[in-house]
């Protein structure tokens, strides 16, 4: 098959580079060079999963949110706001905060990596308020007009990396 757009050889360089028999061919050489770009014959099934993949990365905001469970503790007012999210010890529970603690987090979404972490675990890293000791300037990730914003993100984020282990592992093998 014969690229016919710019978009397709995109796409199909976009699912090759997540593929995992690509990966760990080219490991030592994408810690320190250019990637190789091998042409596969099954150019279209590749360049199909790489523009599905492109969509529900880009466009991760407005993927569906995965149902986790709610556990609200008793006796503590509705509260949105997150100071800093805890994994329980076995990954499957997150402490949003003192009022919410979030269940039912599938296991395999810790597969999908970005960097030497799950998507779960970045997003976790990331959303936490502080302030910078040096400049004292605050972080604060929580949105006044939308606070329920990071839950929701928590929710299209596994959805996403469901999906994209879904796409991953469904990659034809490459020849």
């Amino acid at each position: 098959m014969i690229p016919s757009s710019k978009w397709d050889i995109f796409h199909y360089i976009y699912a090759l580079l997540h593929h995992p028999a690509y990966r760990e061919k080219y490991a030592a050489n994408l810690k320190r060079e250019l990637p190789r770009i091998p042409f596969d014959p099954d150019f279209q099934s590749f360049a199909q999963a790489g523009a599905r993949l492109a969509e529900i990365h880009v466009h991760y905001e407005t993927q569906p949110e995965y149902p986790l469970t709610r556990l609200e503790t008793p006796g503590l007012p509705l509260n949105w706001r997150v100071e800093k999210m805890k994994l329980s010890p076995d990954k499957l529970s997150l402490k949003y905060n003192d009022f919410l603690t979030l269940t039912g987090i599938p296991t395999e979404i810790y597969d999908y990596k970005l960097g030497n972490r799950s998507a779960l675990e970045w997003v976790i890293d990331q959303y936490k308020a502080h302030t910078d000791k040096r400049s004292g300037l605050a972080s604060d990730p929580n949105r006044a007009g939308d606070p329920q914003y990071i839950l929701r993100l928590l929710g299209r984020v596994i959805t996403v990396s469901l999906e994209t282990l879904d796409i991953v592992n469904h990659l034809p093998p490459l020849t």
